[in-house]
């Protein structure tokens, strides 16, 4: 009996699709290239309270800081490319701001560290506590720790952010950070973390019930989401032609698929 080979062709690329929505709900805690089994280098932060803030917001009585720049970059609304507008009815469905495609990732998140600034402090306290800082560090006064991803988890749902910022409250608290110490700001329920609108509105996050885990991330534990989309600062919007293995198999299957197929109907 002949088989019909767009068919095959349609239900293995349906098959795909619905597995990696069914994925999409669960907190990765291992690389997608990797075996389950395999542990993070990070561990996951727990039930920290999430304030959101965004690119030009305007300083107020409880936050006296403007986003206009930002603490790795002082042009950091021009670089994006504007005002990234909190207002949900003004933003589209690929999370950005309606009036402009970003220049600059849209899902971002500050985190209670400056490194350059405590690195000039000490010149040691940076380099012994971040995980990462002897295989990325370049020169005095460039960030090791600017852009540098993020996974944030709420209620099973998954999103992907860069660093972009230092906050809520602190720029030292290391020990939470890159620790297992729960975070030194007392405002705000404690605030842990920065959430920009994007990753507010994936994740659904509304009203007081704010509290999410997070992760520092790997790029190879990056899955495909709109966090891949835009950005000069971002490596995946940069590189279009990257394909990670868990992409380059499913092109074998379908690769197979048609293999045998031809083989079948040339008996």
């Amino acid at each position: 009996m002949k088989v019909n080979f767009l068919l095959i062709f349609f239900l293995l690329i349906h098959s795909t699709k619905a597995a990696a929505q069914n994925n999409d709900n669960v907190p990765r805690t291992y690389a997608p290239t990797q075996s389950r089994t395999k542990q993070s280098l990070y561990p996951w932060r727990r039930n920290i309270t999430a304030t959101i803030f965004w690119i030009g917001e305007r300083p107020t009585a409880n936050n006296p800081t403007h986003n206009r720049s930002s603490s790795w970059d002082p042009d950091w609304m021009k670089n994006f490319g504007g005002f990234d507008d909190p207002n949900p009815a003004n933003r589209t469905r690929d999370y950005r701001p309606k009036k402009f495609i970003p220049k600059l990732n849209p899902f971002y998140v500050a985190l209670p560290y400056n490194d350059k600034v405590n690195y000039k402090k000490t010149k040691t306290s940076a380099k012994r506590v971040i995980p990462w800082f002897t295989r990325t560090f370049k020169k005095e006064g460039q960030s090791v720790c600017h852009n540098r991803w993020v996974a944030i988890h709420y209620k099973g749902k998954i999103c992907c952010a860069q660093w972009a910022d230092v906050g809520p409250f602190e720029t030292d608290d290391w020990a939470y950070v890159f620790g297992k110490s729960r975070p030194k700001a007392r405002k705000n329920n404690g605030a842990g973390i920065d959430l920009s609108p994007a990753v507010r509105d994936y994740l659904g996050i509304t009203g007081a019930d704010n509290k999410c885990d997070w992760r520092f991330a790997e790029l190879s534990e990056i899955p495909y989401g709109p966090w891949r989309k835009f950005g000069q600062n971002n490596y995946f919007a940069n590189t279009p032609r990257y394909v990670d293995k868990t992409k380059k198999r499913e092109i074998e299957i379908l690769k197979r698929a048609r293999e045998a197929w031809l083989r079948r109907n040339q008996r």
